[in-house]
């Protein structure tokens, strides 16, 4: 513990920890476990949980081909960026995929409809006895309150790119977003669902191998918690940033059996552990 506040000091921010074995042997590590964080796009996990509890439930299949509304494309995600012309479908397994390791906000907002809203998502949360985690905006929500746009998301977004605005606040910590208690989850929540997705508590527990196998190959956290493991730590996360928030979840898988760890890293009001992923 006390090295961890040694980092935490270093980290120029408010920091939340919890961490144990999957397996419950041991002591947690517990740092401000118990106050909430904004999740930027670690809240994605919830999301993608609440879409395989619909699959589970045969309300949707991964094989489901899924419809990308203009009214839905977040610039500087992948298919926004990348797939300029209308007429997209995507199935909801590769959504999912694009969602975790690309942290794609365009898929991640036809996901939120897909799974009946943010309502929808923190119900389950609750039926799963998740305590002191909501979510409440779609990212296009989120984006909005953060960077304060007026109008139609799609036209107030592009109008504050053209006039440098998004480049402007992205790594600027912003306290009344922060301090909003919308969106948030404690450390102790965020690794309480960890622990029951990959230790196969869920009701979809013959689904969170494709949450598992998704993490495992996230593109946004090499300066995370895999930057900064030995490479035989196997590292199956997500990451979330926007502003002064740099977060990184997931699970630690220890080299030559020696168990896995789940863990969840907050900061808010942070600086120096700021990357230009957006809210990835």
């Amino acid at each position: 513990m006390t090295e961890i506040s040694r980092h935490c000091l270093a980290a120029d921010g408010h920091v939340g920890v919890a961490a144990w074995r999957l397996d419950g042997r041991g002591p947690a590590l517990l740092m401000n476990a118990d106050q909430p964080f904004p999740m930027a796009s670690t809240s994605k996990i919830a999301i993608a949980c609440r879409i395989l509890e619909r699959v589970a439930g045969r309300e949707l299949r991964l094989d489901d081909l899924l419809e990308i509304p203009d009214n839905m494309r977040i610039g500087g995600s992948l298919i926004a960026d990348r797939f300029i012309h209308p007429g997209i479908q995507l199935s909801v397994h590769n959504l999912l995929q694009v969602m975790l390791d690309e942290s794609d906000n365009t898929a991640t907002d036809v996901l939120v409809h897909a799974c009946g809203g943010v309502a929808a998502v923190t119900r389950s949360l609750e039926t799963w006895g998740i305590v002191g985690q909501r979510v409440d905006r779609d990212t296009r929500g989120l984006h909005r309150d953060f960077y304060n746009l007026d109008g139609p998301f799609v036209d107030a977004a592009l109008d504050a790119k053209t006039r440098a605005v998004l480049e402007e606040k992205i790594l600027l910590p912003n306290p009344t977003f922060e301090d909003d208690l919308r969106d948030v989850s404690t450390p102790f929540a965020m690794n309480t669902l960890l622990a029951e997705l990959f230790g196969g508590q869920l009701p979809f527990a013959g689904l969170a191998t494709v949450l598992r196998d998704i993490m495992r190959t996230c593109r946004t956290s090499d300066t995370r918690l895999r930057g900064l493991l030995p490479p035989e730590t196997e590292v199956i996360d997500k990451t979330g940033t926007i502003g002064g928030v740099t977060n990184d979840v997931g699970l630690l898988v220890l080299p030559q059996g020696r168990g896995e760890i789940v863990i969840s890293v907050f900061v808010k009001r942070g600086g120096e552990l700021q990357s230009s992923s957006g809210s990835g």
